[in-house]
């Protein structure tokens, strides 16, 4: 006799429409929380920037708020809360993530008049702004499920569809969001809109019910009253000039005693990155770059007659390019920046002229590896406070730039560390002395207290350079070699590794721009 068990009959046809809006909500739901997780990283790059510690604490606090709301969903699932609660849920986190833009306003300003170092403002912001959120959204699926189950018995399909779907849902958030609706739309339009997505989907679970006209009523009344607030405080105005893939970019005008517009300065995220003088494209206003080309100008003082070739990883404000093209017409300029759109807007905003250079927009140890040709000078200028991309300090690409270099050529990029014990940097200068026979450090003037500075290395295989080197055009400045004194004080050069492409802890060398008030 043959012994099996019966399978759970499939829900009715009339339950049908049901459990798919419960599909949707979940897919939805999901899309949009992670939607909300890519968007925190642009809205609180212009104030702490984008790190990995500024992306492990977007990512654990949201975790944290979404195995709140899982625990919590299910809790109200036990208790008997169906669809009504679902709504009101819904409606609750239209409400939180349409206050993020207002609530952002309030929290910067009290975490920048703060002593707070990067990684805790960088916690507050997000845990203010997004852990409410998370910890909403995180309550729809458990719940969602526990309902799908009383109408359709196949507890293994109902479950594992729901879970594939706010998985999908997760998916599909990430993609749209980092591929296109930043840069095409602008976070401030992607959160209202994500607002409006999540109140659209309470409806249905909302509308036959009783006292549902009430619930409505008053969300949208919130939502007014939010809006007024925000829209009093400027809340909802992005510090944003253009927001691209990778950076919120601003431009910001300067001006003489007189109010006459002379110069615009480039912020990439909440660092400026440099400034282009109006009329004087050879006069570099920023020390670091002011620095950088002095040094060129020293380096290559018996061959500044010839077709200088020039290659630049990063672009920005193409302050450097530029003047290299006005000081020297002959020039063969070539530079890779990867963000298009920092070129679009140094073309129209920051008085640069692309012609007669070379530009490729893709990641420049890429391209530097593809070209045959020699350069007489290489300059990395990619390197933010606290983004660093590590694949450009290793011993590898240090050994990709010299194959690259003419045999008197030098090569120069610039580190931000914290003063007097600047871990990266005594770690950069290990590095670029297993490739290059001398490799110094500069900076215009040693601070008195702990600070965050702009190092500027040279390497090359020609000379040393001089102790002190002072400006010889642009604004008086006098530079000092201080790798000797760098060395001999704090951390020894021998405790700090040789960056590799299989080990970069750039992070961990630099993390007293973090934990330290240096860093702020």
């Amino acid at each position: 006799m043959d012994h099996h068990v019966s399978s759970p009959e499939p829900a009715p046809a009339t339950h049908t429409a049901r459990l798919v809006w419960y599909g949707i909500a979940i897919f939805v739901s999901s899309a949009l929380l992670l939607v909300l997780e890519i968007v925190a990283g642009r809205l609180l790059a212009p104030y702490v920037g984008v790190s990995l510690y500024t992306w492990t604490s977007i990512i654990g606090v949201i975790l944290a708020g979404l195995s709140l709301g899982n625990w919590l969903g299910g809790h109200m699932a036990d208790r008997g809360c169906g669809e009504r609660a679902a709504g009101l849920v819904l409606l609750a986190a239209a409400l939180c993530c349409y206050a993020i833009l207002y609530l952002l306003l309030v929290v910067a300003e009290r975490v920048q008049q703060s002593e707070m170092s990067l990684l805790g403002a960088s916690f507050v912001f997000v845990l203010t702004l997004f852990f409410l959120p998370a910890a909403l959204l995180g309550v729809i699926t458990p719940l969602l499920t526990t309902l799908a189950l009383r109408l359709d018995l196949r507890t293994g399909r109902v479950v594992g569809r729901m879970h594939a779907l706010a998985a999908l849902g997760s998916i599909a958030g990430t993609f749209l969001t980092g591929y296109w609706l930043v840069q095409y739309y602008g976070t401030k339009q992607v959160v209202v809109a994500a607002s409006m997505l999540l109140a659209l989907l309470a409806l249905p679970f909302l509308a036959r019910r009783r006292g549902a006209r009430g619930a409505l009523v008053g969300a949208l009344a919130g939502a007014l009253l939010i809006s007024f607030a925000i829209t009093r405080t400027e809340g909802f105005l992005t510090p944003c000039d253009v927001e691209s893939n990778y950076y919120c970019i601003r431009v910001i005008d300067e001006h003489d005693a007189g109010k006459r517009l002379i110069a615009r300065t480039l912020v990439l995220d909440h660092m400026v990155h440099s400034t282009n003088h109006r009329e004087r494209p050879d006069w570099l206003l920023v020390p670091y770059v002011h620095l950088m080309d002095e040094l060129v100008r020293h380096h290559l003082v018996s061959v500044q007659g010839t077709a200088l070739k020039f290659f630049f990883a990063g672009g920005g404000a193409y302050t450097q390019p530029r003047a290299v093209r006005h000081r020297y017409p002959d020039a063969e300029v070539t530079v890779a920046e990867l963000d298009p759109r920092v070129t679009r807007v140094a073309r129209e905003m920051l008085y640069f002229d692309p012609q007669g250079i070379e530009i490729i927009h893709h990641d420049a140890r890429v391209v530097l590896a593809g070209r045959r040709d020699r350069f007489d000078v290489v300059v990395t200028d990619v390197f933010h406070d606290i983004a660093v991309p590590y694949h450009l300090t290793t011993v590898e690409y240090a050994r990709q730039v010299k194959d690259r270099l003419a045999p008197d050529g030098i090569y120069l990029l610039n580190v931000v560390d914290v003063f007097p014990d600047p871990l990266l940097v005594k770690s950069m200068l290990r590095t670029l002395s297993q490739v290059f026979r001398h490799v110094e450090v500069w900076l215009e003037r040693p601070p008195t207290a702990p600070t965050r500075l702009t190092y500027v290395i040279s390497a090359s295989d020609r000379y040393s350079g001089p102790a002190q080197l002072d400006s010889t055009l642009g604004p008086p400045r006098t530079w000092y070699a201080v790798t000797e004194p760098l060395l001999n004080s704090g951390t020894r050069a021998d405790a700090v590794p040789v960056l590799t492409d299989a080990l970069a802890p750039v992070e961990r060398l630099a993390a007293p721009m973090f934990f330290t008030a240096a860093g702020r």
